[in-house]
């Protein structure tokens, strides 16, 4: 463990981020006694330079805090920018007296929107369309048949914020919506149905993952699952990369179930998209952007440094994955 030994500012580091400034972080640890320091985490050595004796990390997802890093820092705590925490040891966090905090209620609109757009870009064939056109193509014969919006369901996994967003987009598009929640009941609504997962899959013809990752890394979409869905149907994934079985994607899209693939999250990243063999024409694909917009990121930046502050002052954190109330070396 490295102990502090220096007087003056605290240091917060800040690791892993793209960002080229750091005036939100400033604005909200200004009335502390702080100064920012940054690096880009790429491996431990990098991580315990910058960081070894900070009083709070703010990470990025590329940082990799093991039992070994952790063991390392003498920090009150660890804020990551964004939901996952899988970049970090949550156990060893805790057995080292190390609190994790993350911010999950920022992005609802940006995940929703990118993912309804996805689902109409395939629904209506755009990608193809387009592709053909460039290529010197003309009519749309071969990309019949397609329907309005009015004649379609949608089923939504994964019953959130952000699945409510995407619900509410999708019937104000004029679709039929279904959902989904392995973990929260649905309240009855006259404009949501309220179906099991086989259900959803067997009578959707757009189907959008906004749903957590499970405990052992298992994918949602197995085999089994896949083989439920409807003929013709888009499955769109904006949530976590391990929620589909990828060869089994592979091996269902070649039945023609689902027949199209939006993704934006997948099981390792940057994905190695030779695993989609001969349907990779028929997935649309994006880098893990869904959660961005302008406005998602400044708020994202904003909530992260406010708990870096309350870890700072001894106060409950906003979003707590690990609360140890161990404040070693600040």
């Amino acid at each position: 463990m490295t102990s502090r030994t220096d007087e003056g500012p605290r240091r917060v580091a800040i690791l892993g981020t793209r960002y080229t400034d750091f005036g939100i972080e400033e604005q909200e640890l200004a009335s502390l006694d702080v100064k920012i320091v940054s690096g880009d985490g790429e491996s431990a050595a990098a991580i315990q330079e910058v960081a070894g004796d900070a009083s709070v990390i703010l990470a990025g997802s590329r940082p990799r805090f093991d039992d070994a890093v952790l063991a390392g820092l003498s920090c009150r705590g660890i804020v990551r920018y964004g939901v996952g925490t899988d970049s970090i040891d949550l156990d060893s966090a805790r057995r080292h007296g190390i609190s994790v905090a993350r911010v999950s209620d920022y992005g609802t609109e940006a995940v929703a929107f990118h993912a309804v757009a996805m689902a109409v870009a395939q629904l209506r064939r755009l990608v193809e369309v387009d592709r053909a056109v460039r290529a010197g193509g003309w009519g749309f014969a071969e990309f019949r048949p397609l329907h309005e919006p009015s004649t379609l369901t949608a089923g939504v996994i994964g019953y959130g914020r952000i699945g409510r967003q995407s619900a509410s987009y999708l019937r104000g598009l004029g679709m039929r919506a279904l959902a989904h929640d392995a973990f929260v009941d649905i309240a009855p609504d006259d404009e949501v149905e309220s179906v099991q997962l086989a259900d959803l899959l067997e009578r959707s013809d757009v189907v959008l993952l906004h749903a957590p990752g499970s405990a052992d890394g298992s994918p949602m979409l197995d085999a089994t699952g896949l083989a439920g869905m409807r003929p013709g149907s888009v499955l769109v994934n904006t949530a976590r990369g391990s929620l589909i079985d990828l060869p089994a994607l592979v091996e269902a899209m070649r039945n023609g179930a689902p027949s199209r693939v939006a993704l934006d999250v997948y099981p390792a990243e940057p994905p190695d998209l030779a695993v989609l063999g001969d349907v990779l024409d028929r997935v649309l694909l994006t880098p893990h952007m869904a959660w961005y917009t302008e406005e998602s990121e400044v708020d994202m930046r904003r909530k992260a440094a406010a708990d870096a502050a309350r870890l700072l002052r001894g106060e409950p954190l906003a979003d707590p994955v690990v609360e140890t109330g161990d404040h070693r070396g600040a």
